[in-house]
C-alpha cells in the first residue's frame, strides 16, 4: 500500500521545481494545478460545466481566464460556485491517478491550498516548500502580468508560511542554490522510502 505525502507550499515558493526534483527521484507526483488547466483546455470536461454557470467565459481557445477571473473578483461569493465545479473534478483525476500508482511505494499530491482546504487530513504527511518572504516577493513579481497588488491579494487567501512550516512533517528550504535543495530532496525521498518499507 503506498504513502501518500501531500506537497504544498505559497505561491512562489519553488513547488513547481521541487516537484520536478521528486519526480526525477521516480516518485509519482499529482500536480493538481495541471490538472485544472488540462480540464479548462480545449475539449477539456470542466469547460461545459463553467460555460453554463458563467456564461461568456468560455471559447474555440478553451477557458478566457481573465473574464472568468473578471466575474469571481467583482462577486466573491461565486468563487464557492467555480469551487463546486472544480474540486469534484479534479478529486475524480486524483482517484484515477492513485489508483494508477498504488504499486509504489511512495505518491505525491502537490496541492498548493492543501491546508485551506484541509486536505491534509486523509494524507500519511504534508512536505512543505518555502523560501524567505523577500525571495518569494522577488519570484512572483517577476511573472508576467503580476503587480504587487495581485501578489497581496493571492497572499491573503493563502494561509501564512510560518503557519504551513509550523504543521509541516517535513520542509524543503528553496531559499538556497538548486543542488542544495535537490540534496535536500534526495535525502528526505531515500527517508520516506525507508519509512515506506
Amino acid at each position: 500500500m503506498a504513502k501518500i505525502y501531500g506537497l504544498t507550499g505559497s505561491i512562489g515558493m519553488g513547488k513547481s521545481a521541487v516537484a520536478a526534483m521528486f519526480r526525477r527521484e521516480g516518485i509519482p507526483v499529482f500536480d493538481a494545478d495541471a490538472e485544472v488547466r488540462k480540464m479548462q483546455a480545449i475539449g477539456g470536461k470542466a469547460l461545459p460545466l463553467i460555460e453554463a454557470h458563467f456564461p461568456g467565459t468560455t471559447g474555440p481557445d478553451g477557458l478566457d481566464r481573465a473574464k472568468l477571473g473578471a466575474i469571481v473578483f467583482a462577486h466573491p461569493h461565486r468563487r464557492k460556485e467555480l469551487e463546486g465545479i472544480m474540486h469534484p473534478l479534479v478529486k475524480q483525476a486524483r482517484h484515477a491517478f492513485l489508483r494508477r500508482h498504488q504499486a509504489k511505494p511512495l505518491i505525491l499530491l502537490d496541492i498548493p491550498l492543501l491546508y485551506e482546504t484541509s486536505g491534509e487530513k486523509a494524507l500519511d504527511g504534508v512536505i512543505v516548500v518555502t523560501a524567505p518572504a523577500w525571495k518569494q516577493r522577488k519570484r512572483v513579481l517577476a511573472r508576467a502580468g503580476m503587480t504587487p497588488g495581485k501578489f497581496r491579494s493571492i497572499v491573503k487567501l493563502q494561509m501564512p508560511d510560518a503557519l504551513k512550516r509550523s504543521r509541516a512533517d517535513h520542509i524543503i528550504h528553496t531559499g538556497t542554490t538548486f543542488h542544495r535543495t535537490r540534496e535536500q530532496v534526495r535525502a528526505l525521498v531515500a527517508c520516506l522510502l525507508r519509512k515506506a518499507g
